[in-house]
Parts: C-alpha cells; sequence; structure tokens
C-alpha cells in the first residue's frame, strides 16, 4: 500500500467512506477464525506428465498437487545459479533500493532510483530486475549479477509489476491510472490498456493453467478476475466487508484456492477462483499484508503490519498454527523467503529497517537500518524455472 497515494485516493473516493465506517464493525462476529463472511523457460527440469491444458506458450506444470514443487531450496535456474544472493530494499521516501549481504546482514550498497519506489520485482526470463519507480513514472533495471542500475525505462504508474505465465507480457498494475497495463516483456511498449471500475488495483496472483489470474483493488475492496490470453476483466467482486483492503495474493500449493490479505477486515479471503464465488474469512492479525510459501510448501507466513507479527497458515490442516512477535514490535510488510528456505525476509515499512526471522523458530536472527519507507524487497535469487512478478512469485 502506498502512504502518499492512498491519502489522494481516500480523499476523492469512496474508500474514505468505508474507512470510517470500519468502526461500526462488529469485530466479534467479523474476525471470527474461518467464519464465513461472505517464450521459453529458463530451465526445463524433468517433467512429469502433465494433466494441465496451459495458457499456450506457458511451460508445463511439473506437479498439479503442488505449483511450488520448483521452488524447492537448491532448485536455482543455470540463469542464476552464479548470481550473488542478496536483499534489495526500495526505500518509497528516500528514492533509493538499499543492498543486503544476506550472510553477514550487513548493508553493501545504496543505488539511487527514481521517485517512490515501491517494489523490486524479478523478470520473467529470471535476468532482470525491475524497481517500480511508482511516483518516478518509471522502471529501473538493476542487473542481478553485477548488482549494477542501468537506464531507467518510461513506464506510467508503474505500482506494481507481474508477468503472464508465457513470458509474453509484463502487467503494469497501474493504480492511480486505473488501468491493467499490458506491455511487452522486454521492451515494456504498450500493448493493451485494460481500465478498470475499482480502485488500488495493487497485487495479483495466476491460475494452474495460467488462463486467469485474480488482482486486489485495496481502495475499494474489490476482487478482479482477468483473462490471460482475452486481456479482459470477466468478473469482479465486492468483499464482503465495509472498508476491506484486500493486499497480497497468493495462490494455494494445489491450486485450489486463492488466499488474498487484508489489512483492515486483519485476516485472509479465501476464494475459490475458478468459480469466484463468495471468499470465507480467516482472522490473521492486525494490518495483515503480505503472503509467503514455505521452501516445502506445507506453511504460509502472513505479516501482520499492523500488530508486529508473523502469523503461519498450515495448507494441509487449514487452519493457523503459529504466531511469532518481532521483539520490540515492527511493521513487517513485504518480503520474500531466502533460497535455502531458511530465513524469512521483510522490510519494516514504517520503521525503515528490515526483518530476518529464522522460518523454523520465528526468532528474529538480524534488524537491519536501511531508508526510509522500505517496501517490496525482493529476496534473490530465488529457485525456480520462471517468474510472475511482485517481489518474486515463482513456478
Amino acid at each position: 500500500m502506498r502512504t502518499t497515494k492512498a491519502a489522494r485516493l481516500l480523499a476523492a473516493g469512496a474508500a474514505l467512506t468505508a474507512l470510517t465506517l470500519l468502526s461500526a464493525c462488529s469485530s466479534g462476529s467479523s474476525k471470527g477464525e474461518n467464519q464465513d463472511l461472505g517464450s521459453k523457460p529458463p530451465v526445463q527440469p524433468q517433467v512429469r506428465q502433465n494433466r494441465v491444458n496451459v495458457l499456450p506458450g506457458m511451460p508445463p506444470v511439473e506437479n498439479p498437487e503442488d505449483l511450488y514443487s520448483a521452488d524447492r531450496p537448491g532448485q536455482l535456474s543455470p540463469v542464476v545459479k552464479d548470481f550473488p544472493s542478496r536483499v534489495y530494499v526500495p526505500n518509497t521516501n528516500s528514492n533509493t533500493v538499499t543492498v543486503i549481504d544476506p550472510e553477514t546482514y550487513k548493508v553493501i550498497d545504496t543505488i539511487p532510483v527514481g521517485r517512490q519506489p515501491q517494489h523490486v520485482v524479478p523478470s520473467w526470463d529470471l535476468k532482470t530486475l525491475w524497481v517500480n519507480n511508482d511516483l518516478g513514472n518509471s522502471l529501473t533495471p538493476i542487473d542481478p549479477k553485477t548488482g549494477k542500475a542501468g537506464k531507467a525505462v518510461a513506464v506510467h504508474d508503474p505500482y506494481n509489476l507481474y508477468f503472464t505465465p508465457d513470458g509474453k507480457y509484463a502487467v503494469v498494475m497501474a493504480s492511480m491510472d486505473r488501468q491493467l497495463v499490458f506491455r511487452d516483456a522486454h521492451t515494456m511498449k504498450v500493448v493493451k490498456a485494460v481500465p478498470v471500475h475499482c480502485y488500488g488495483v495493487n497485487h495479483a496472483d495466476f491460475s494452474p493453467d495460467g488462463r486467469y489470474f485474480i488482482v486486489s483493488c485495496e481502495f475499494s475492496g474489490e476482487l478482479l478476475k482477468v483473462d490471460t490470453a482475452k486481456m479482459e476483466v470477466v468478473d469482479h467482486r465486492k468483499l464482503p466487508y465495509r472498508g476491506a483492503m484486500p493486499q497480497d495474493v497468493k495462490i494455494s500449493p494445489d491450486g485450489k484456492l486463492f488466499y488474498i490479505a487484508d489489512m483492515v477486515a486483519d485476516g485472509l479471503w479465501i476464494l475459490d477462483g475458478d468459480n469466484f464465488t463468495r471468499p470465507r474469512f480467516l482472522y490473521t492479525g492486525k494490518g495483515c499484508h503480505g503472503l509467503y510459501i514455505s521452501r516445502d510448501s506445507r506453511e504460509m507466513y502472513i505479516s501482520n503490519r499492523g500488530e508486529g507479527t508473523i502469523s503461519v497458515f498450515d495448507f494441509t490442516l487449514d487452519k493457523l498454527t503459529k504466531k511469532w512477535r518481532l521483539p520490540g514490535g515492527g511493521s513487517p510488510d513485504m518480503g520474500g523467503v531466502s533460497a535455502d528456505g531458511k530465513v524469512l525476509w521483510l522490510s519494516g515499512r514504517y520503521n525503515s529497517e528490515v526483518y530476518a526471522i529464522d522460518t523454523k523458530t520465528g526468532k528474529q536472527l538480524a534488524r537491519i537500518q536501511v531508508g526510509s519507507g522500505p517496501h517490496g524487497l525482493a529476496v534473490y535469487p530465488q529457485p525456480g524455472r520462471y517468474s510472475l512478478g511482485h517481489t518474486g512469485v515463482f513456478r
């Protein structure tokens, strides 16, 4: 979520009214656990029998029972295997990217970029990191092999960035423009701009076959369903919570459900993406924001930005099993899991810091000072055959 843009949009539209009305909702009835509120891939590992009729041009689904099977520890693509391990932190207020060595927990570089960098996004082919300079209306490329930034590319309103599973298009979440902009994945030239009726297009994830994706609209509390090939919004849904503010989106390992973080409802919406029916709700904690899958696909780490905690969700048990509290509090936001799966890295949005958390014990391993307003940090490289964007969604 952008503090700068949020203020403008909330002052202009219905989201402000929704947030004002939030206090009238009963926390006891709305936050009960599981309560119903209504191009070719860089590497081709050995492929199991493909049972999924995927989007043409998309790499085959290796394991329909586990969409994250290519993300196991050590399964680095030949494209990235020689890249140094780094944590790239975009500082929205400082207009910089802080670079951290995860072995020493030390800051080793600070890269000047455009105005209000929001996310650092791995390209579909894994070769480039794109810094989304939201108010700077540009993308700054970083070479992850050298850590050097290249010449910025003009792209209007790039709040967030995703890639279609066939590798053809980048999808810019143009929040202020109220558009999904499909661009050539390499040149970033506009192919099609798709207007949306909602406010604050934000995060997304794709169906197992890549034929549609679910998008969150944070300022109007809505979800969109988008046909990938047609580049069209085919359905939309208002979330059944007054003042809802959906954030990160992740699909379950078995591909049956989408999980959508909501930082005002303080939990997860759990959605059947195929049928796009009324989602159920699971309370996690104040300011539920970012969602990250463990390397064994068994758990999901959930950052609760408003209370300085991380909830752990077990997919098999379909319930929360743990909650970790940052010592001294904090504002855990966006991030990713280390390549070996042992460390969860999260930005501290309002504390100018980054947290390194042991994924086995929940213990804080380090708290590192960075620039002002750290947001969508990327841990890189990570296992996977290709990137779907954001801070690192790999298949």
